[in-house]
């Protein structure tokens, strides 16, 4: 079998970059247990995420939702209802207030007595 190079998937993903980063991705997701859907031939897990790409047996579209969700720092998640304060939105507000201001001194005495 000839090796897979970038060529064979330039036409599926054109921006080489973006290619990097999806068969990287795949590669992961090979790695963590993720189904092939190809052969693996004795093929490292990047060789096989390229092959997967140049046969488009995986979707680049789906590749890159999973990157942009593998660099989200906070997970929005669909159930939150607004709370004792009126909104999730007006809470955050309150707490970003509170944490910004530096707490008292209430020590009003001197340091030796």
């Amino acid at each position: 079998m000839a090796r897979v190079t970038v060529e064979d998937c330039v036409d599926k993903i054109p921006n080489r970059f973006d290619l990097v980063l999806a068969a990287s991705q795949r590669a992961r997701q090979i790695s963590s247990g993720a189904e092939l859907t190809i052969d693996r031939d004795r093929d490292k897990n990047p060789v096989v995420a390229l092959r997967e790409i140049a046969e488009v047996t995986v979707k680049p579209a789906e590749l890159q939702e999973a990157i942009v969700a593998g660099m989200q720092r906070v997970i929005v998640a669909d159930d939150d209802a607004p709370d004792d304060i009126g909104s999730l939105q007006a809470s955050a507000e309150a707490l970003r207030l509170t944490a910004a201001q530096p707490p008292r001194n209430t020590n009003l005495g001197a340091d030796y007595e």
